[in-house]
């Protein structure tokens, strides 16, 4: 489904976002003449929260956002889905029936949710997917280059293992949810890096991304292959990268192999800087939710121009084509780049990431 990332670059905040699109256009009335003033309503739905990201940042910068875009006549509905499909159906109808505007959905079960997409755009709702591609008739889709966070997390797990590299190295592989279609992304991305250079020893794709059940799944694998024999361990995000670290240090395995994750949580940046954790992806959530806020914003209030200018890739689903889509790139996260990543771009503080239980660790960084 992916087609070209645009021009986002993932550490680059001070870059505007409108300026990936065409020359000279601009987020004013003049683009065009608005069907909606600014006095609009956002709805927006989360799929969980057990990876902190969504409600830490994402959200709140697309309040942010919407706010600054309406001189701060817009607003937002928020609801969570708290990882359940049938909950997330009910909470999108009812923005549905209180009439918002505009609904940014990013979805707990893409293919679940085809149906209540339909009666948004039935009502004349513009529906954008974020973050996940939803099914069903939706208007634009903006996230990250899925497949290139993958072949980031396959590629520098390779290069942890080092030059002695060996083709019966095994490796664990804890996948993402089958209802994420993010997640088949992100498997096909590692496994374009990871296939025949090591042996995918156990592969399991853990439902609704549960900590609980990497956990589980990692204990098992450890009693199959043998704790000595386990070469790295793929995590496609960082809560199960710390289940699974849990697992191997219950199992007694005092020296844990490289281990990747996703999306540059706090507790993820220390367990790196410690060692536990070999690297993150690192993507910038204020690029993303931005990019949404501006496109929910122009699309609702007719500004064709700058909404095309938004949207310059195209994507499919299973169930539309040729969907205007607005790809962000992503960068690696280690030891070696905590400052210029996560620092620099605001995510987290120094005085975050170096508390007393980790100030050796950031002293050795000499992350300061």
């Amino acid at each position: 489904m992916r087609r070209t990332a645009i021009c986002l670059a993932a550490s680059s905040m001070a870059l505007s976002l409108s300026a990936c699109g065409a020359l000279g256009v601009s987020s004013s009335s003049a683009d065009a003449s608005p069907t909606k003033g600014d006095d609009i309503t956002v709805g927006v739905l989360m799929p969980e929260t057990t990876n902190t990201r969504y409600e830490k940042f994402d959200y709140p910068i697309i309040k942010a956002k919407v706010a600054e875009l309406t001189e701060k006549k817009g607003r937002t509905v928020y609801a969570n889905g708290e990882a359940d499909a049938a909950k997330q159906a009910s909470q999108m109808q009812k923005m549905i029936d209180d009439k918002v505007d505009v609904i940014l959905l990013d979805a707990v079960d893409s293919h679940a949710i085809a149906g209540t997409v339909k009666k948004a755009k039935d009502a004349g709702i513009p529906v954008i997917a974020y973050d996940r591609l939803a099914e069903g008739p939706i208007d634009a889709y903006v996230s990250f280059d899925n497949e290139l966070v993958g072949e980031v997390q396959g590629r520098t797990l390779v290069e942890a293992l080092g030059s002695d590299i060996d083709t019966s190295d095994k490796i664990v592989m804890l996948n993402g949810s089958p209802s994420d279609p993010n997640a088949g992304q992100f498997k096909a991305g590692a496994l374009s890096e990871l296939n025949g250079k090591v042996t995918l020893a156990e592969t399991y794709d853990v439902d609704g991304w549960k900590p609980q059940t990497a956990k589980k799944d990692m204990a098992q694998a450890i009693k199959s292959i043998g704790a000595s024999n386990i070469a790295a361990v793929y995590s496609a995000n960082d809560a199960m990268a710390a289940a699974a670290i849990e697992a191997m240090e219950e199992a007694g395995m005092t020296k844990i192999p490289p281990i990747t994750g996703q999306d540059a949580e706090l507790e993820a940046v220390q367990r790196i800087l410690t060692g536990d954790q070999y690297m993150s992806v690192y993507k910038s959530y204020p690029l993303e939710a931005e990019a949404a806020a501006e496109m929910a914003v122009a699309k609702v209030q007719g500004k064709d121009i700058l909404f095309e200018s938004l949207t310059q890739d195209s994507v499919d689903s299973p169930t539309t084509k040729d969907i205007p889509a607005q790809l962000v790139s992503v960068s690696a996260l280690t030891k070696s780049n905590i400052k210029s990543t996560v620092v620099a771009d605001g995510i987290f503080k120094v005085s975050d990431i170096c508390t007393a239980k980790f100030a050796t660790a950031c002293a050795d960084a000499k992350l300061k």
